[in-house]
Protein backbone atom coordinates (compact mmCIF):
# COMPACT_ATOMS: atom_id res chain seq x y z
CA UNK A 1 0.00 0.00 0.00
CA UNK A 2 1.03 3.37 -1.12
CA UNK A 3 0.74 6.91 -1.89
CA UNK A 4 1.93 9.51 -4.50
CA UNK A 5 1.78 13.01 -4.30
CA UNK A 6 2.89 15.43 -6.50
CA UNK A 7 0.71 19.06 -6.42
CA UNK A 8 1.20 22.39 -6.84
CA UNK A 9 -1.09 25.49 -5.93
CA UNK A 10 -0.69 29.63 -4.47
CA UNK A 11 -2.16 29.92 -1.77
CA UNK A 12 -1.99 33.63 -0.62
CA UNK A 13 2.00 34.57 -0.30
CA UNK A 14 2.67 30.68 -0.06
CA UNK A 15 3.74 29.16 -3.50
CA UNK A 16 3.20 25.74 -2.70
CA UNK A 17 4.74 22.64 -4.56
CA UNK A 18 5.23 19.23 -3.15
CA UNK A 19 6.30 15.58 -4.02
CA UNK A 20 6.63 12.68 -2.44
CA UNK A 21 5.72 9.16 -1.67
CA UNK A 22 4.26 7.75 1.42
CA UNK A 23 5.11 4.14 1.64
CA UNK A 24 3.41 1.62 4.32
CA UNK A 25 3.62 2.87 7.91
CA UNK A 26 3.61 6.49 9.21
CA UNK A 27 4.67 9.29 6.96
CA UNK A 28 5.12 11.90 9.14
CA UNK A 29 4.93 15.67 7.62
CA UNK A 30 6.84 18.04 9.82
CA UNK A 31 7.50 21.80 9.32
CA UNK A 32 6.92 25.15 10.93
CA UNK A 33 3.36 26.83 10.99
CA UNK A 34 2.62 28.11 7.69
CA UNK A 35 4.79 26.12 5.97
CA UNK A 36 1.88 24.03 4.17
CA UNK A 37 1.97 20.79 5.97
CA UNK A 38 -1.99 21.01 5.94
CA UNK A 39 -2.63 22.03 2.68
CA UNK A 40 -1.20 18.60 1.40
CA UNK A 41 -3.04 16.66 3.19
CA UNK A 42 -6.26 18.70 2.71
CA UNK A 43 -5.29 18.18 -1.14
CA UNK A 44 -5.24 14.01 -0.66
CA UNK A 45 -8.20 14.17 1.38
CA UNK A 46 -10.27 16.13 -1.63
CA UNK A 47 -10.86 19.29 0.57
CA UNK A 48 -8.36 21.21 -1.06
CA UNK A 49 -8.51 21.95 -4.81
CA UNK A 50 -4.30 22.43 -6.00
CA UNK A 51 -3.91 24.24 -9.72
CA UNK A 52 -1.90 21.56 -10.83
CA UNK A 53 -0.96 17.92 -9.45
CA UNK A 54 -1.53 14.32 -9.19
CA UNK A 55 -2.88 12.14 -6.31
CA UNK A 56 -2.46 8.31 -6.20
CA UNK A 57 -3.52 5.66 -3.62
CA UNK A 58 -2.68 2.48 -3.94
CA UNK A 59 -2.20 2.51 -7.50
CA UNK A 60 -6.31 4.35 -7.73
CA UNK A 61 -6.08 8.34 -9.13
CA UNK A 62 -7.84 10.45 -6.80
CA UNK A 63 -6.64 13.43 -8.39
CA UNK A 64 -4.97 14.08 -11.93
CA UNK A 65 -5.53 17.53 -12.76
CA UNK A 66 -4.15 17.56 -16.59
CA UNK A 67 -6.75 15.15 -17.18
CA UNK A 68 -9.75 17.21 -15.12
CA UNK A 69 -10.18 14.33 -12.67
CA UNK A 70 -10.68 14.97 -9.25
CA UNK A 71 -12.53 11.84 -7.24
CA UNK A 72 -15.37 13.00 -4.36
CA UNK A 73 -14.32 13.38 -0.77
CA UNK A 74 -17.15 10.75 0.07
CA UNK A 75 -15.06 8.33 -2.38
CA UNK A 76 -11.45 8.72 -1.89
CA UNK A 77 -11.58 6.40 1.17
CA UNK A 78 -9.90 8.37 3.62
CA UNK A 79 -10.19 8.59 7.13
CA UNK A 80 -9.50 12.27 8.75
CA UNK A 81 -8.87 13.09 12.19
CA UNK A 82 -8.59 16.94 12.86
CA UNK A 83 -6.46 18.75 15.44
CA UNK A 84 -9.90 19.04 17.06
CA UNK A 85 -11.78 15.44 17.89
CA UNK A 86 -15.11 16.94 16.39
CA UNK A 87 -17.00 14.54 17.74
CA UNK A 88 -21.37 15.19 17.78
CA UNK A 89 -21.91 16.60 21.39
CA UNK A 90 -25.46 15.28 21.12
CA UNK A 91 -24.62 11.60 20.16
CA UNK A 92 -23.13 8.70 22.44
CA UNK A 93 -19.43 7.68 22.15
CA UNK A 94 -20.81 4.22 19.94
CA UNK A 95 -23.24 6.56 18.11
CA UNK A 96 -19.93 8.63 16.73
CA UNK A 97 -17.76 5.86 16.29
CA UNK A 98 -20.73 3.99 14.13
CA UNK A 99 -21.00 7.41 11.82
CA UNK A 100 -20.18 6.88 8.61
CA UNK A 101 -19.52 2.64 9.34
CA UNK A 102 -21.23 0.36 6.80
CA UNK A 103 -21.71 -1.77 9.87
CA UNK A 104 -20.27 -2.54 13.53
CA UNK A 105 -18.21 -6.09 12.84
CA UNK A 106 -15.18 -4.14 13.53
CA UNK A 107 -16.12 -1.93 16.31
CA UNK A 108 -14.87 -4.50 19.04
CA UNK A 109 -11.75 -4.74 17.73
CA UNK A 110 -10.64 -1.60 17.08
CA UNK A 111 -12.59 -0.15 20.57
CA UNK A 112 -10.06 -2.65 22.40
CA UNK A 113 -7.01 -1.34 20.07
CA UNK A 114 -7.24 2.28 21.19
CA UNK A 115 -8.81 1.19 24.93
CA UNK A 116 -12.33 2.88 24.79
CA UNK A 117 -14.62 -0.21 24.73
CA UNK A 118 -15.28 1.37 28.29
CA UNK A 119 -16.38 4.99 27.03
CA UNK A 120 -19.41 3.77 24.31
CA UNK A 121 -22.35 4.75 26.43
CA UNK A 122 -20.60 8.14 27.66
CA UNK A 123 -21.22 11.59 26.06
CA UNK A 124 -18.37 13.42 24.45
CA UNK A 125 -18.64 16.28 27.33
CA UNK A 126 -17.99 13.44 29.44
CA UNK A 127 -14.69 12.68 27.79
CA UNK A 128 -10.98 13.88 28.80
CA UNK A 129 -9.41 15.22 25.65
CA UNK A 130 -7.30 12.21 25.02
CA UNK A 131 -10.41 9.96 25.17
CA UNK A 132 -11.82 12.73 22.53
CA UNK A 133 -8.75 12.32 20.96
CA UNK A 134 -9.34 8.15 20.87
CA UNK A 135 -12.42 8.35 19.86
CA UNK A 136 -12.35 10.10 16.66
CA UNK A 137 -9.39 7.66 15.67
CA UNK A 138 -11.85 4.85 16.19
CA UNK A 139 -14.68 6.65 13.83
CA UNK A 140 -11.65 7.59 11.03
CA UNK A 141 -11.18 3.18 11.06
CA UNK A 142 -14.35 2.26 11.11
CA UNK A 143 -15.37 4.51 8.19
CA UNK A 144 -13.33 1.36 6.30
CA UNK A 145 -10.44 3.92 4.66
CA UNK A 146 -7.40 3.24 3.21
CA UNK A 147 -5.57 5.90 4.53
CA UNK A 148 -6.13 7.66 7.42
CA UNK A 149 -4.90 11.17 7.70
CA UNK A 150 -4.06 12.82 10.68
CA UNK A 151 -3.70 16.60 11.01
CA UNK A 152 -2.09 16.85 14.62
CA UNK A 153 -4.24 15.17 16.33
CA UNK A 154 -2.30 15.69 19.93
CA UNK A 155 -2.15 19.57 19.43
CA UNK A 156 -4.73 20.23 21.99
CA UNK A 157 -3.35 18.28 24.55
CA UNK A 158 -0.83 18.88 27.59
CA UNK A 159 2.62 17.13 27.91
CA UNK A 160 0.95 14.12 30.07
CA UNK A 161 -2.17 13.15 27.69
CA UNK A 162 0.12 13.76 24.87
CA UNK A 163 2.60 11.11 26.60
CA UNK A 164 -0.66 8.51 27.23
CA UNK A 165 -2.47 8.50 23.85
CA UNK A 166 1.13 8.20 21.82
CA UNK A 167 1.38 4.20 22.74
CA UNK A 168 -1.82 4.09 21.17
CA UNK A 169 -0.84 5.45 18.09
CA UNK A 170 1.99 3.39 18.22
CA UNK A 171 -0.54 0.24 17.87
CA UNK A 172 -2.45 1.62 15.72
CA UNK A 173 1.06 2.07 13.32
CA UNK A 174 1.62 -1.36 13.67
CA UNK A 175 -1.51 -3.09 13.98
CA UNK A 176 -3.73 -0.82 11.99
CA UNK A 177 -2.41 -2.04 8.40
CA UNK A 178 -2.88 1.21 6.52
CA UNK A 179 -0.64 3.96 5.80
CA UNK A 180 -1.16 6.76 8.02
CA UNK A 181 -0.06 10.80 6.96
CA UNK A 182 1.03 12.00 10.04
CA UNK A 183 1.13 16.01 10.57
CA UNK A 184 3.15 17.52 13.49
CA UNK A 185 5.75 20.15 14.47
CA UNK A 186 6.20 17.81 17.76
CA UNK A 187 10.12 16.08 17.51
CA UNK A 188 9.42 13.84 20.09
CA UNK A 189 5.88 12.99 18.05
CA UNK A 190 7.26 12.01 14.71
CA UNK A 191 10.48 10.33 16.76
CA UNK A 192 8.42 7.99 18.51
CA UNK A 193 5.61 7.17 15.31
CA UNK A 194 6.99 8.09 12.03
CA UNK A 195 8.64 5.53 9.72
CA UNK A 196 8.70 7.84 7.11
CA UNK A 197 9.70 11.59 6.81
CA UNK A 198 8.73 14.48 4.69
CA UNK A 199 10.27 17.91 5.47
CA UNK A 200 8.38 20.59 4.08
CA UNK A 201 9.93 24.51 4.68
CA UNK A 202 8.11 27.13 3.15
CA UNK A 203 5.88 25.51 0.91
CA UNK A 204 8.71 22.99 -0.65
CA UNK A 205 10.09 19.76 -0.01
CA UNK A 206 13.44 19.84 1.88
CA UNK A 207 13.96 16.31 2.28
CA UNK A 208 12.54 13.11 2.63
CA UNK A 209 13.12 9.77 3.49
CA UNK A 210 13.52 6.97 6.49
CA UNK A 211 13.07 9.04 9.88
CA UNK A 212 15.87 7.57 10.92
CA UNK A 213 18.01 8.66 8.71
CA UNK A 214 16.51 12.46 8.43
CA UNK A 215 16.28 12.46 12.30
CA UNK A 216 20.52 11.55 12.72
CA UNK A 217 22.07 14.15 10.17
CA UNK A 218 23.66 16.79 11.57
CA UNK A 219 22.82 18.97 8.46
CA UNK A 220 18.98 18.99 9.55
CA UNK A 221 19.53 19.98 13.34
CA UNK A 222 18.84 23.57 12.83
CA UNK A 223 15.73 22.51 10.55
CA UNK A 224 14.08 20.58 14.03
CA UNK A 225 16.03 22.83 16.25
CA UNK A 226 19.16 22.12 18.13
CA UNK A 227 17.58 21.73 21.44
CA UNK A 228 15.57 18.93 19.67
CA UNK A 229 17.78 17.21 17.57
CA UNK A 230 18.62 13.52 18.20
CA UNK A 231 18.31 10.13 16.97
CA UNK A 232 16.22 7.29 16.88
CA UNK A 233 18.00 3.67 18.01
CA UNK A 234 16.28 0.72 17.85
CA UNK A 235 16.72 -1.90 20.49
CA UNK A 236 15.13 -4.59 22.48
CA UNK A 237 14.27 -5.47 26.03
CA UNK A 238 16.78 -7.44 27.34
CA UNK A 239 16.15 -7.46 31.24
CA UNK A 240 13.70 -5.73 34.18
CA UNK A 241 16.53 -4.90 37.31
CA UNK A 242 15.82 -4.69 40.70
CA UNK A 243 17.12 -1.25 40.87
CA UNK A 244 14.49 0.16 38.64
CA UNK A 245 16.93 0.26 35.27
CA UNK A 246 15.74 -1.68 32.38
CA UNK A 247 18.49 -3.37 30.55
CA UNK A 248 17.84 -2.72 26.40
CA UNK A 249 20.16 -4.14 23.31
CA UNK A 250 21.07 -2.46 20.61
CA UNK A 251 23.77 -2.93 17.78
CA UNK A 252 26.42 -1.38 19.74
CA UNK A 253 26.33 -2.77 23.11
CA UNK A 254 23.61 -2.52 25.93
CA UNK A 255 21.73 0.53 27.65
CA UNK A 256 20.37 1.28 30.88
CA UNK A 257 17.27 3.27 30.70
CA UNK A 258 15.32 4.04 33.69
CA UNK A 259 11.96 1.26 33.79
CA UNK A 260 10.67 0.61 30.67
CA UNK A 261 7.20 -1.54 30.45
CA UNK A 262 7.21 -4.78 27.95
CA UNK A 263 8.04 -8.33 28.48
CA UNK A 264 11.76 -9.19 27.24
CA UNK A 265 12.38 -9.33 23.54
CA UNK A 266 10.61 -6.45 22.91
CA UNK A 267 11.64 -3.83 20.31
CA UNK A 268 12.13 -0.49 21.24
CA UNK A 269 12.82 2.66 19.67
CA UNK A 270 14.75 5.03 21.67
CA UNK A 271 14.99 8.66 21.47
CA UNK A 272 18.17 10.17 22.56
CA UNK A 273 18.69 13.51 22.50
CA UNK A 274 22.10 15.48 20.96
CA UNK A 275 22.50 17.59 23.67
CA UNK A 276 22.56 14.30 26.46
CA UNK A 277 25.33 12.92 24.14
CA UNK A 278 28.74 13.66 25.21
CA UNK A 279 31.62 12.10 23.66
CA UNK A 280 35.03 11.07 24.74
CA UNK A 281 38.24 9.77 22.97
CA UNK A 282 38.84 6.75 25.70
CA UNK A 283 36.40 4.64 26.91
CA UNK A 284 35.78 6.73 30.36
CA UNK A 285 36.59 4.95 34.11
CA UNK A 286 34.65 5.68 37.35
CA UNK A 287 32.64 7.73 35.93
CA UNK A 288 28.46 7.60 37.17
CA UNK A 289 27.13 7.37 33.22
CA UNK A 290 26.07 3.54 32.89
CA UNK A 291 26.07 4.06 29.28
CA UNK A 292 29.48 3.99 27.07
CA UNK A 293 29.33 2.82 23.63
CA UNK A 294 32.26 2.56 20.80
CA UNK A 295 31.63 4.69 18.12
CA UNK A 296 33.27 6.61 15.17
CA UNK A 297 32.89 9.80 13.82
CA UNK A 298 30.63 10.19 10.41
CA UNK A 299 30.43 13.89 9.89
CA UNK A 300 30.26 17.24 11.47
CA UNK A 301 28.25 20.13 11.12
CA UNK A 302 29.29 23.81 12.30
CA UNK A 303 25.80 25.97 13.79
CA UNK A 304 25.94 29.60 13.59
CA UNK A 305 27.12 29.71 16.94
CA UNK A 306 29.96 27.98 18.98
CA UNK A 307 28.02 24.87 18.71
CA UNK A 308 29.16 21.46 16.35
CA UNK A 309 26.75 18.73 15.43
CA UNK A 310 28.56 15.64 15.41
CA UNK A 311 27.02 12.73 13.63
CA UNK A 312 28.78 8.68 14.98
CA UNK A 313 28.12 5.36 13.82
CA UNK A 314 27.59 3.27 17.13
CA UNK A 315 27.16 -0.53 15.79
CA UNK A 316 25.01 -0.10 12.90
CA UNK A 317 23.15 2.79 14.44
CA UNK A 318 23.56 6.56 14.17
CA UNK A 319 23.82 9.16 17.15
CA UNK A 320 24.08 12.78 17.21
CA UNK A 321 25.97 14.74 19.55
CA UNK A 322 26.27 18.53 20.44
CA UNK A 323 29.21 19.86 21.19
CA UNK A 324 31.10 23.03 21.44
CA UNK A 325 33.39 24.20 18.57
CA UNK A 326 36.25 24.50 21.01
CA UNK A 327 35.66 20.66 22.21
CA UNK A 328 35.25 19.37 18.52
CA UNK A 329 39.19 20.95 18.08
CA UNK A 330 40.49 19.75 21.03
CA UNK A 331 39.72 16.48 20.24
CA UNK A 332 40.14 16.34 17.43
CA UNK A 333 37.17 15.21 15.85
CA UNK A 334 37.21 14.32 12.49
CA UNK A 335 35.39 11.87 10.21
CA UNK A 336 36.82 8.42 10.43
CA UNK A 337 38.39 9.28 14.59
CA UNK A 338 37.34 6.38 16.95
CA UNK A 339 35.99 7.43 20.66
CA UNK A 340 33.25 6.25 23.24
CA UNK A 341 29.57 8.06 23.52
CA UNK A 342 28.58 8.82 27.03
CA UNK A 343 24.67 8.89 27.77
CA UNK A 344 23.57 9.23 31.55
CA UNK A 345 20.13 6.62 31.98
CA UNK A 346 18.58 9.70 33.49
CA UNK A 347 18.79 11.36 30.53
CA UNK A 348 16.40 9.19 28.39
CA UNK A 349 13.03 10.11 29.52
CA UNK A 350 10.23 7.73 29.30
CA UNK A 351 8.44 9.99 26.93
CA UNK A 352 11.24 9.45 24.91
CA UNK A 353 11.22 5.61 24.75
CA UNK A 354 8.57 3.74 22.68
CA UNK A 355 7.34 0.50 20.54
CA UNK A 356 9.54 -0.82 18.25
Amino acid sequence: MSLSVDIATRLGALDLAVAFDAPEGVTALFGRSGAGKTSVVNAVAGLLHPDRGRVVLNGRVLLDRAKGLSVPVHRRRIGYVFQDARLFPHLRVRANLLYGAKDDARLGPICDLLGIAGLQERRPGALSGGEKARVAIGRALLSGPELLVMDEPLAALDQDRRQDILPYLERLRDEAGLPILYVSHAVEEIARLATTLVLIEEGRVLRSGPAAALLSAPDLAPVFGPRMAGAVLPGRIVAHHADGLTEVAVSAGRLFLPAVAGAGGQPLRIRIAAQDVMIALDRPERVSALNILPATVTALHQGQGPGVMVQLSAGEDLLLARVTRRSAEALGLVPGRACHVVLKSVAVAPGGVGQG
